[in-house]
Formats: structure tokens, C-alpha cells, sequence
């Protein structure tokens, strides 16, 4: 890496510096998702510094709350262990900012897409149990009433769905469920089933 040169080092002073408690405010309250605080403000102000121009940013905080974000991605896409509240609470990681560029609302929307994709992909019921138990917040023994299963089958569907999401996110999150993806998924699902119900 290049030296920091006076005239960045300048820019980040007068144009970041001053926003990092707001950024630590909102990565503080996005603290379920797994990750270390001071390590994604290191690393926005690594990228930040290293990065080659400055002159197409027009507003510096809603950029450095894009690059926090996308920290936080990256980070998730290499975790071997994703946390389940990541799959729940991605939806709201958005920056807190007034106006986001074209290009951050865009990488939002697409990364919201891969999760909403990966839990379309899954068998339906294990879909409809983890909806209900990690999206909507009921209970196990609410959802077992709806689904007109036993708890113990809807604990199943939980695991089995947890399982596939880590198992997708895994793979660096660059997977996108394809048709025959989710065919074979659905064929699997339906063998097990039959165990499930049989429990």
C-alpha cells in the first residue's frame, strides 16, 4: 500500500473523521449481524485512504457509510459461520443517510435480492416455518398451530432451512440458486419429509 499522502490524509480529517461517531452509532446498532465495530471502521478508512481517486465523491459521509456497508458484506460472504440474524436483519442494514447514490441502492437492492432468492429456493415448508419463526417472530409452538404439525417437525424445518442458508452463504454468497438448484433442493426436502412426518 501506498503512503498515506498529506493531501488524503487532509481530506479524511476534515470530510470522515467528523462522521465516525454517526457511523459507530449505526454499525452499533447493526452489532446482531456478527462483526467488530473497530474492525469495519478500519477498514472504510484502509479503503478510503488507498483509494486511487477522491474527486468523484460528492458527499463523503454517505460514501463512507456505503463503504462501511460494503465491508460488512464482504465480511459476511467470507464467514464460514453466518449468523442467522444476518439472513433476518440484512433488510435493514442500509446506511443512515439522506441521499444514497444510484449505485449503493442498487448494490442494496441486489444483495437483498440473493437473500430473499436463496429463501425462495428453500422446500416450502421449511420456507414457511423459518418465515414464521425468524422473519414474523412467532413462536415454535405458534407455528406448529398454523402449520398443523407437531413442534418437534417445525424445530426440523428451523434446522434444515439455518442449514441451507449457512451452507449457500458459505460459499461466498455468490451462489444464486438456479431452477435445477431448487429442484434438487425440493427432492431432497421431499425424502426428508417423509422422515419428518414420520417423527
Amino acid at each position: 500500500m501506498q503512503p498515506l499522502s498529506d493531501e488524503r490524509a487532509l481530506w479524511l480529517a476534515r470530510h470522515i473523521v467528523p462522521h465516525e461517531p454517526a457511523l459507530r452509532s449505526w454499525l452499533k446498532g447493526k452489532s446482531s449481524l456478527g462483526f467488530d465495530i473497530d474492525d469495519i471502521v478500519q477498514e472504510t478508512y484502509a479503503i478510503l485512504a488507498a483509494k486511487e481517486s477522491i474527486d468523484a465523491i460528492r458527499n463523503p459521509k454517505t460514501y463512507s457509510f456505503q463503504v462501511a456497508y460494503s465491508v460488512i458484506l464482504q465480511q459476511l460472504r467470507q464467514s464460514r459461520v453466518v449468523p442467522i440474524s444476518a439472513v433476518a436483519d440484512i433488510g435493514t442494514l442500509e446506511a443512515a443517510h439522506d441521499d444514497p447514490s444510484p449505485e449503493a441502492a442498487l448494490v442494496a437492492r441486489d444483495e437483498l435480492a440473493r437473500i430473499r432468492t436463496a429463501i425462495d429456493a428453500l422446500p416450502k415448508q421449511t420456507r414457511q416455518a423459518f418465515i414464521l419463526r425468524r422473519i414474523e417472530g412467532l413462536s415454535q409452538q405458534a407455528i406448529a398451530r398454523r402449520m398443523k404439525l407437531s413442534e418437534h417437525t417445525v424445530e426440523k424445518h428451523i434446522s434444515r432451512g439455518i442449514k441451507l442458508l449457512m451452507a449457500q452463504f458459505g460459499r461466498g454468497g455468490g451462489h444464486v440458486a438456479r431452477a435445477s438448484d431448487r429442484k434438487a433442493a425440493r427432492s431432497e426436502a421431499a425424502i426428508q419429509a417423509k422422515g419428518l412426518d414420520n417423527a
